[in-house]
């Protein structure tokens, strides 16, 4: 997995029609609470080995168990083949943010760092914006 030279608005006119509005606007919504953060597209095999592009907002590096710093986005947004991936990568003392959250979020599938719902409609946007100004916020 790597940053990308696509520009993630080029990504975003590349989507399927159907899905193609609603990651724009979820795009919009998130880059307004997140001010001044990084936003590009990361490509690549990604968790289980398939390829996927996410568009990264923000930026922290972590250290993972075998000891080797990695760089990441505080905030992914991708579209699937049926449904639509937000990646909230914050934690407080309790753990991820989005599994405290998850009862609010809506019709929702959550991971511990991800939500992945079929349309905009089915999510609790005020929820899920409050969970992104979280992760802008710094908690780590």
């Amino acid at each position: 997995m790597e940053i990308s030279t696509t520009l993630p608005s080029d990504h975003i006119e590349s989507l399927p029609s159907a899905v193609r509005a609603e990651i724009a606007l979820l795009d919009q919504e998130i880059v307004k609470r997140m001010p001044g953060q990084s936003r590009v597209l990361w490509e690549g095999k990604f968790w289980g080995g398939s390829d996927q592009k996410i568009i990264g907002y923000g930026d922290f590096s972590y250290t993972n168990s075998r000891g080797e710093t990695n760089s990441w986005f505080m905030v992914g947004l991708a579209a699937q083949k049926s449904y639509i991936s937000v990646y909230v990568n914050a934690v407080d003392d309790d753990g991820y943010l989005v599994k405290k959250y998850a009862d609010r979020l809506g019709k929702t599938k959550v991971g511990s760092a991800s939500i992945g719902f079929k349309s905009i409609d089915d999510v609790n946007m005020d929820v899920l914006m409050e969970l992104v100004e979280m992760a802008a916020g710094g908690i780590e």
